[in-house]
């Protein structure tokens, strides 16, 4: 596993090499990897094999083998993280999700106006508010 011990704190990417849409998603996450912080092994490779087995992933038949995406952090550290399916996706979204947030965040006003006061909660709203 020494190629994956070299990882330095990336992502690692790992999907199914013989799934076409797997394949255009990885090429998808290269051309807006910028920052260079995924990494990326099919999950037929020998070099990740000891990993799955040791999230109980490790036969290319199972439900959570290739047929399922898998998105690992701090591999080998204390905190080594799986994430799979939806998880795996957001994470690897997650500068997409935060982009959007803050173009919102600094047009905010401008988009959905901007109030002279915070508006007071109705008599049947003020139990749901500290």
């Amino acid at each position: 596993m020494s190629s994956l011990e070299q990882l330095g704190g990336k992502l690692l990417v790992i999907f199914d090499g013989h799934c076409g849409l797997c394949h255009r998603s990885v090429r998808w996450l290269l051309r807006r990897d910028r920052r260079d912080r995924l990494r990326f092994a099919a999950s037929e490779s020998p070099q990740v094999a000891g990993l799955l087995a040791r999230h109980e992933f490790s036969t290319p038949d199972s439900v959570l083998g290739p047929r399922t995406i898998l998105v690992v952090s701090d591999l080998g550290g204390q905190r080594e993280c799986v994430l799979l399916r939806s998880e795996a996706i957001l994470a690897l979204l997650r500068p997409l999700r935060d982009l959007g947030y803050r173009l919102n965040a600094r047009w905010r006003y401008r988009i959905w106006g901007r109030l002279e006061s915070c508006p007071a909660p109705t008599a049947e709203e003020r139990g749901r508010f500290l």
